[in-house]
């Protein structure tokens, strides 16, 4: 019965309500704040405790963009005004919210937008937030793998909670909960790539509903594919992040300048809600999640929408498309191109190569390579692009030095591209596997004092707390060696380049890892005694390779 109703929008002084007949969603008039979801027997899903003032950007103005039995969006802008300079970050907000005849969730997107004439600024932040019933919601998903019930937010405050290194970090001294007792609570540990970063949320078991963040593409993120962001956290804290700091500092802060002209689209995200029959026979956990993970294949299929009313949210006729094929020609490997298999191919603004890894002001779309190097890279958005790739495997980065137009409509065929990796000879040696992961180096186990139970064995164990001192408790007294063709980098070379910890003087130096080669050194005697050897060193955060010539001068001897 619920399915046949419309939409309604009931629009009062304070508030504004949207209701479908599957949940009602309450919004501050004219704020554009949420401040109410009632939803599966649930009078409101968001903590009430939680302050109005306490909940993000306002607007000062609201507006009905489409209002219909299928669909209803609103509009709650805020404008600035050279009177807040100081006051206010220089940009038109334009925060909007779709909801759907038979949709069991609602939309939202906003619209920034920085005129030409206008002071400069930073945009550290931006995100989409929601703080649930801490009653209520206690069984967080992140993914997969990383499911569990998590800590109340009281658990975090002293004396329940003790901080440790950083205030993100808390170990649990005295939960609600016993079985908690002695963990680690830290927001990052629940960190994932953009491209991993899809759908995840919270489960209230009693009634059984899931609150799930969908975001269905990463166009309008910052960083690329590869870039780590925050999703949920104790809270209960759910998030669609946008633009951030974390795991990269300033140069992910977008920077406009004075005079410089800005826009930009972020979303939309699909805030999904479900519930099971309270007498289901299963886990209502797993089919929740199952459910959260079937409709976020829904959405992503389903992107670009059609449906958003804002002219700046370009839909999928006004798009564009990019296809190719990806070969890597490396003649110290194969004398034939070798198939750029599993390569991520993507089109970026225009920069030097690797550029995409430092961009936040614009977009972003990439895809993956087949096992032929052939790709497609769908619902582009008009204007000028360079392509970048990387292949896992090879060191390096690719660019293609033309630019790529994209307009409405096109179809662009850019035919066999060959990415050369940077060399200088064959390889005499290497460390570890040139894909953007440590996974393949050495993860030690925590200090048992300092765990959260969840990663023990885990293969993202590389997030437990305090990883970063065990380098100094292996390591006492000087930095590790690696031996070339005696070491194995699996068990013999740190997943990370953490600063030393001298215990005496509780001073922090900078690691200085040597790596020497072992065995015969008769076959480097050939053409003279000093040899001219090229160390092209990488990391994981895909920095750009740098090639040192390093003069090394061999004994005459065995040994």
């Amino acid at each position: 019965m619920a399915a046949t109703i419309g939409v309604q929008l009931h629009v009062q002084d304070r508030h504004v309500v949207l209701d479908n007949g599957f949940l009602q969603v309450t919004l501050s008039n004219p704020d554009g704040i949420v401040t109410g979801i009632r939803f599966g027997g649930l009078d409101n899903l968001l903590e009430v405790l939680n302050q109005e003032s306490n909940r993000g950007i306002k607007g000062t103005s609201f507006e009905v963009i489409t209002e219909t039995e299928d669909q209803v969006e609103v509009s709650f802008t805020r404008t600035w005004d050279p009177s807040l300079q100081g006051k206010q970050v220089p940009l038109n907000i334009d925060k909007r919210f779709i909801m759907l005849r038979g949709s069991s969730g609602f939309y939202s997107y906003a619209i920034y937008n920085h005129p030409k004439d206008w002071p400069a600024f930073s945009l550290a932040e931006t995100r989409i937030a929601f703080k649930l019933r801490k009653d209520k919601f206690h069984y967080m998903v992140a993914s997969d793998n990383r499911q569990r019930y998590m800590p109340l937010p009281d658990d975090r405050i002293p004396p329940r909670g003790q901080p440790l290194a950083y205030p993100e970090a808390v170990q649990l001294v005295n939960p609600v909960e016993a079985e908690l007792k002695g963990e680690v609570d830290d927001k990052y540990q629940y960190s994932c790539d953009n491209k991993d970063n899809k759908v995840h949320g919270w489960i209230c078991t009693d009634p059984p509903v899931g609150f799930w963040q969908i975001t269905p593409s990463d166009e309008f993120r910052s960083g690329g594919p590869v870039k780590q962001n925050l999703t949920s956290h104790v809270g209960p804290t759910t998030l669609a992040m946008f633009i951030s700091a974390h795991y990269s500092g300033e140069d992910l802060v977008p920077k406009i300048g004075d005079g410089e002209e800005w826009e930009k689209v972020f979303g939309p995200v699909f805030m999904y809600f479900n519930t099971t029959p309270v007498d289901a026979s299963e886990d209502p956990k797993a089919s929740l999640w199952e459910d959260a993970k079937a409709q976020m294949m829904v959405e992503v299929l389903s992107w670009p929408y059609t449906f958003p009313a804002s002219e700046d949210y370009q839909k999928p006729d006004q798009r564009g498309y990019a296809t190719g094929r990806l070969l890597v020609q490396d003649r110290f490997v194969s004398d034939d191109y070798i198939y750029a298999s599993g390569a991520y191919v993507g089109l970026a603004p225009p920069g030097d190569v690797g550029s995409w890894q430092r961009e936040c002001k614009k977009y972003q779309f990439w895809t993956k390579a087949d096992e032929d190097g052939f790709f497609s890279i769908n619902n582009v958005l008009t204007g000028d692009y360079n392509l970048y790739a990387w292949v896992p495997g090879f060191v390096g980065d690719y660019r293609c030095d033309a630019t790529v137009s994209i307009t409405s409509g096109c179809y662009v065929d850019m035919g066999d591209l060959v990415f050369e990796p940077p060399r200088n000879g064959p390889t005499l040696w290497e460390i570890g596997v040139p894909d953007r992961s440590a996974s393949e180096f050495y993860v030690p186990d925590p200090n048992p004092k300092y765990i959260n139970k969840l990663l023990v064995n885990h293969p993202e164990k590389f997030r437990q707390y305090g990883l970063w001192e065990r380098y100094g408790e292996l390591y006492p007294d000087a930095d590790l060696v690696y031996n070339v063709g005696a070491s194995d980098y699996t068990k013999d070379w740190f997943f990370a380049q953490v600063t030393r910890q001298q215990h005496i003087s509780r001073n922090h130096m900078a690691d200085q890892v040597q790596s020497r080669r072992r065995g015969s050194q008769r076959n480097l005697q050939v053409a003279s005694r000093d040899c001219l050897c090229h160390l092209l060193r990488t990391s994981s955060s895909g920095e750009r390779p740098e090639i040192g010539a390093d003069l090394f001068k061999w004994a005459d001897r065995e040994g």
